[in-house]
């Protein structure tokens, strides 16, 4: 089997700069929001939520640009003129 192409690494830390910034706001907004005395016991659930999404976020975005790049390499289908695919 041929090796399958990899994704650009550097798409890909482009693609979830947004996320990593959204996921850093919701850390520092659920430490912000806990009572004083309760920091820990009110902020670490929703920071621990905030990682596993940002972290099944990163993993699903990380296979998929994986699998284009892969689908990518190979060339296009040739077609009839009426749109259907040509079997080789």
């Amino acid at each position: 089997m041929d090796e399958m192409p990899t994704m650009s690494r550097e798409e890909f830390l482009a693609a979830m700069r947004g996320k990593v910034d959204e996921a850093m706001g919701d850390v520092a907004d659920a430490v912000n929001e806990a009572a004083t005395g309760r920091i820990i016991a009110e902020s670490e659930e929703p920071v621990r939520d905030a990682f596993a999404k940002l972290r099944q976020e990163a993993y699903e975005l990380a296979l998929q640009m994986r699998v284009d790049a892969g689908e990518a390499s190979f060339p296009p289908s040739a077609e009839r003129q009426d749109g259907a695919a040509v079997s080789q």
